[in-house]
Protein backbone atom coordinates (compact mmCIF):
# COMPACT_ATOMS: atom_id res chain seq x y z
CA UNK A 1 0.00 0.00 0.00
CA UNK A 2 1.20 3.58 -0.76
CA UNK A 3 0.14 6.10 1.67
CA UNK A 4 1.07 9.67 1.14
CA UNK A 5 1.00 12.43 3.37
CA UNK A 6 0.04 16.34 2.38
CA UNK A 7 1.98 18.00 4.82
CA UNK A 8 2.02 21.94 4.89
CA UNK A 9 4.68 23.90 7.00
CA UNK A 10 2.90 26.91 8.42
CA UNK A 11 3.43 29.38 11.21
CA UNK A 12 3.95 28.54 14.55
CA UNK A 13 0.89 29.52 16.80
CA UNK A 14 3.18 31.21 18.75
CA UNK A 15 4.87 33.89 16.41
CA UNK A 16 3.56 37.46 16.01
CA UNK A 17 2.80 38.11 12.42
CA UNK A 18 3.95 40.93 10.89
CA UNK A 19 2.64 42.20 7.24
CA UNK A 20 4.43 43.91 4.86
CA UNK A 21 2.39 44.83 1.99
CA UNK A 22 0.81 42.08 0.55
CA UNK A 23 2.42 39.22 1.81
CA UNK A 24 3.41 38.67 5.70
CA UNK A 25 6.95 39.38 6.87
CA UNK A 26 8.64 35.63 7.10
CA UNK A 27 11.63 37.39 9.23
CA UNK A 28 11.57 35.94 12.53
CA UNK A 29 8.81 33.59 12.12
CA UNK A 30 9.26 30.14 13.32
CA UNK A 31 8.02 27.25 10.83
CA UNK A 32 6.16 24.13 11.78
CA UNK A 33 4.29 21.24 10.58
CA UNK A 34 0.59 22.18 10.81
CA UNK A 35 -0.73 20.32 13.69
CA UNK A 36 -3.39 18.27 12.12
CA UNK A 37 -0.59 17.07 9.75
CA UNK A 38 1.00 15.93 12.49
CA UNK A 39 -1.58 13.56 13.43
CA UNK A 40 -2.24 12.23 9.46
CA UNK A 41 1.32 11.75 9.61
CA UNK A 42 1.07 9.51 12.80
CA UNK A 43 -1.25 7.36 11.28
CA UNK A 44 0.64 7.11 8.35
CA UNK A 45 3.64 5.66 10.17
CA UNK A 46 0.97 3.65 12.59
CA UNK A 47 -0.20 1.91 9.46
CA UNK A 48 2.94 1.29 8.04
CA UNK A 49 3.89 -0.38 10.83
CA UNK A 50 0.49 -2.70 10.76
CA UNK A 51 0.65 -3.35 7.26
CA UNK A 52 4.41 -2.23 5.75
CA UNK A 53 2.80 0.43 3.53
CA UNK A 54 5.05 2.68 2.16
CA UNK A 55 4.66 6.56 3.34
CA UNK A 56 5.75 9.33 1.32
CA UNK A 57 5.05 13.65 2.56
CA UNK A 58 4.28 15.77 0.12
CA UNK A 59 4.37 19.23 0.63
CA UNK A 60 3.90 22.42 -1.72
CA UNK A 61 5.38 25.91 -1.00
CA UNK A 62 8.77 27.53 -1.50
CA UNK A 63 12.52 25.86 -0.52
CA UNK A 64 12.19 26.56 3.24
CA UNK A 65 9.55 24.18 3.51
CA UNK A 66 11.91 21.28 2.85
CA UNK A 67 12.23 21.54 6.91
CA UNK A 68 8.44 20.28 7.34
CA UNK A 69 9.51 17.42 4.85
CA UNK A 70 12.68 16.88 7.28
CA UNK A 71 10.53 16.35 10.12
CA UNK A 72 8.64 14.15 8.52
CA UNK A 73 11.70 12.15 7.64
CA UNK A 74 12.64 12.46 11.35
CA UNK A 75 9.51 10.36 12.00
CA UNK A 76 10.04 7.78 9.99
CA UNK A 77 8.26 8.41 6.17
CA UNK A 78 9.83 6.62 3.56
CA UNK A 79 10.25 9.26 0.72
CA UNK A 80 9.71 13.10 0.61
CA UNK A 81 8.63 15.22 -2.09
CA UNK A 82 8.99 19.06 -2.72
CA UNK A 83 6.37 20.99 -5.06
CA UNK A 84 8.62 23.40 -5.45
CA UNK A 85 6.70 26.77 -6.07
CA UNK A 86 8.47 30.40 -4.38
CA UNK A 87 5.11 32.03 -5.54
CA UNK A 88 2.89 29.89 -3.23
CA UNK A 89 -0.10 32.15 -1.73
CA UNK A 90 -1.33 29.81 1.21
CA UNK A 91 -4.65 31.38 0.39
CA UNK A 92 -5.23 30.22 -3.08
CA UNK A 93 -6.93 26.80 -2.22
CA UNK A 94 -7.59 26.36 -5.68
CA UNK A 95 -4.22 26.05 -7.31
CA UNK A 96 -2.81 24.30 -4.24
CA UNK A 97 -5.57 21.64 -4.91
CA UNK A 98 -4.83 21.31 -8.55
CA UNK A 99 -0.92 21.13 -8.25
CA UNK A 100 -1.07 18.74 -5.32
CA UNK A 101 -3.89 16.53 -7.08
CA UNK A 102 -1.72 16.97 -10.71
CA UNK A 103 0.99 15.42 -8.72
CA UNK A 104 -0.80 12.17 -7.09
CA UNK A 105 -2.71 11.41 -10.13
CA UNK A 106 0.20 9.46 -11.50
CA UNK A 107 1.42 8.90 -8.18
CA UNK A 108 -0.15 5.30 -7.57
CA UNK A 109 -1.76 6.70 -4.34
CA UNK A 110 -3.68 3.83 -2.39
CA UNK A 111 -4.68 6.35 0.66
CA UNK A 112 -4.15 10.18 1.02
CA UNK A 113 -3.92 11.34 4.55
CA UNK A 114 -4.48 15.21 5.61
CA UNK A 115 -5.19 16.86 8.50
CA UNK A 116 -8.79 18.31 8.53
CA UNK A 117 -7.56 21.99 8.83
CA UNK A 118 -4.63 24.14 8.29
CA UNK A 119 -3.64 26.28 10.73
CA UNK A 120 -2.24 29.16 8.66
CA UNK A 121 -5.49 29.35 6.07
CA UNK A 122 -8.43 27.51 7.81
CA UNK A 123 -9.91 26.75 5.17
CA UNK A 124 -10.39 22.67 5.04
CA UNK A 125 -11.25 23.19 1.28
CA UNK A 126 -7.85 21.58 0.03
CA UNK A 127 -8.08 17.76 0.86
CA UNK A 128 -11.57 17.79 -0.88
CA UNK A 129 -10.99 19.68 -3.50
CA UNK A 130 -8.44 17.63 -4.28
CA UNK A 131 -10.27 14.09 -3.94
CA UNK A 132 -12.76 16.53 -6.42
CA UNK A 133 -10.25 16.07 -9.17
CA UNK A 134 -8.59 12.89 -8.28
CA UNK A 135 -12.55 11.18 -8.42
CA UNK A 136 -11.45 9.88 -5.02
CA UNK A 137 -13.85 9.10 -2.11
CA UNK A 138 -13.21 12.05 0.40
CA UNK A 139 -13.84 11.72 4.54
CA UNK A 140 -13.09 14.33 6.78
CA UNK A 141 -12.56 14.72 10.76
CA UNK A 142 -11.67 11.07 11.07
CA UNK A 143 -10.90 9.86 14.78
CA UNK A 144 -10.35 6.05 13.53
CA UNK A 145 -8.68 4.61 11.04
CA UNK A 146 -9.07 1.03 9.43
CA UNK A 147 -7.14 -0.44 6.18
CA UNK A 148 -8.52 -3.83 5.22
CA UNK A 149 -7.17 -4.86 1.97
CA UNK A 150 -8.58 -1.99 -0.63
CA UNK A 151 -11.12 -0.90 2.09
CA UNK A 152 -11.16 2.09 4.40
CA UNK A 153 -12.97 2.35 7.20
CA UNK A 154 -13.33 5.99 9.23
CA UNK A 155 -15.33 6.52 12.34
CA UNK A 156 -15.64 10.59 12.00
CA UNK A 157 -16.56 13.23 14.00
CA UNK A 158 -20.28 14.57 13.71
CA UNK A 159 -22.12 17.37 15.26
CA UNK A 160 -24.01 15.62 18.17
CA UNK A 161 -21.44 12.41 17.84
CA UNK A 162 -19.69 10.08 15.71
CA UNK A 163 -21.00 8.47 12.14
CA UNK A 164 -18.79 5.45 10.80
CA UNK A 165 -18.39 5.06 7.43
CA UNK A 166 -16.36 2.49 4.71
CA UNK A 167 -15.23 3.38 1.32
CA UNK A 168 -13.08 1.40 -0.99
CA UNK A 169 -9.77 2.78 -2.03
CA UNK A 170 -7.66 4.71 -2.79
CA UNK A 171 -9.53 7.64 -0.96
CA UNK A 172 -8.34 10.85 0.81
CA UNK A 173 -8.62 10.94 4.90
CA UNK A 174 -8.92 13.88 7.16
CA UNK A 175 -7.36 13.31 10.48
CA UNK A 176 -9.38 15.21 13.76
CA UNK A 177 -7.19 15.65 16.72
CA UNK A 178 -8.84 12.93 18.25
CA UNK A 179 -7.23 10.30 15.82
CA UNK A 180 -4.13 9.99 17.92
CA UNK A 181 -1.32 11.50 19.76
CA UNK A 182 1.44 12.35 17.09
CA UNK A 183 5.48 11.02 18.50
CA UNK A 184 8.39 13.07 18.54
CA UNK A 185 11.17 12.72 16.88
CA UNK A 186 13.91 10.23 17.60
CA UNK A 187 17.53 12.24 18.04
CA UNK A 188 18.78 9.15 15.43
CA UNK A 189 15.81 9.96 13.35
CA UNK A 190 16.33 14.05 13.40
CA UNK A 191 20.37 13.53 12.81
CA UNK A 192 19.63 11.21 9.61
CA UNK A 193 16.95 13.06 8.24
CA UNK A 194 19.78 15.64 7.28
CA UNK A 195 21.18 13.32 5.05
CA UNK A 196 18.49 12.10 3.27
CA UNK A 197 17.78 13.40 -0.23
CA UNK A 198 14.28 15.13 -0.98
CA UNK A 199 12.65 14.86 -4.48
CA UNK A 200 12.16 18.85 -5.66
CA UNK A 201 9.31 18.98 -8.70
CA UNK A 202 9.09 22.12 -10.19
CA UNK A 203 5.27 23.08 -9.46
CA UNK A 204 5.56 24.71 -13.15
CA UNK A 205 5.87 21.65 -14.54
CA UNK A 206 2.72 19.93 -13.25
CA UNK A 207 0.55 21.50 -15.98
CA UNK A 208 -2.29 22.86 -13.91
CA UNK A 209 -4.25 25.90 -15.33
CA UNK A 210 -6.06 26.56 -12.64
CA UNK A 211 -6.05 30.54 -12.39
CA UNK A 212 -3.92 32.03 -9.50
CA UNK A 213 -5.19 34.25 -6.53
CA UNK A 214 -3.33 37.45 -6.13
CA UNK A 215 -3.61 39.36 -3.12
CA UNK A 216 -3.62 42.58 -2.89
CA UNK A 217 -3.05 43.75 0.46
CA UNK A 218 -2.78 42.19 4.08
CA UNK A 219 -3.72 44.32 6.86
CA UNK A 220 -4.41 43.30 10.37
CA UNK A 221 -8.04 43.63 12.05
CA UNK A 222 -8.92 47.41 13.64
CA UNK A 223 -8.29 47.39 17.58
CA UNK A 224 -11.17 46.10 19.81
CA UNK A 225 -13.05 49.06 21.13
CA UNK A 226 -12.67 49.84 24.83
CA UNK A 227 -15.16 47.80 27.20
CA UNK A 228 -18.26 49.69 28.53
CA UNK A 229 -19.68 49.17 32.08
CA UNK A 230 -23.20 49.98 32.79
CA UNK A 231 -23.69 52.62 35.59
CA UNK A 232 -27.16 52.37 37.76
CA UNK A 233 -28.28 52.50 41.13
CA UNK A 234 -30.18 48.97 40.65
CA UNK A 235 -30.10 45.97 38.36
CA UNK A 236 -33.43 46.61 36.68
CA UNK A 237 -31.95 50.13 35.69
CA UNK A 238 -28.81 48.61 34.74
CA UNK A 239 -30.85 45.83 32.51
CA UNK A 240 -32.90 49.09 31.08
CA UNK A 241 -29.85 51.00 29.85
CA UNK A 242 -28.19 47.65 28.16
CA UNK A 243 -31.28 47.10 26.35
CA UNK A 244 -31.27 50.65 25.50
CA UNK A 245 -27.67 50.35 24.27
CA UNK A 246 -27.96 47.61 22.56
CA UNK A 247 -31.04 48.77 20.46
CA UNK A 248 -30.07 52.74 20.09
CA UNK A 249 -26.17 52.17 19.96
CA UNK A 250 -25.52 48.73 18.83
CA UNK A 251 -28.55 48.07 17.07
CA UNK A 252 -28.44 44.36 17.41
CA UNK A 253 -32.45 44.52 18.73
Amino acid sequence: MNIFVLVKQVPDTETRIKTSGAAIDESGVKWIVSPFDEHALEEALRQKEKTGATVTAVSLGPDRAVEALRTAYALGVDKAVLLKDDTYNVLDVSYAAAALAAYLKDAGADLILSGHVAIDSQSSMVPAMIAQHLGFPNINNAIELGIDGSKVTVKREIEGGTATMESNGPAVVTASKGLNEPRYPSLKGIMAAKKKQIETVDAASLGVTAPKLDVASLEPPPPRPPGRIIEGDSVNTKAAELVKALREEVKVI
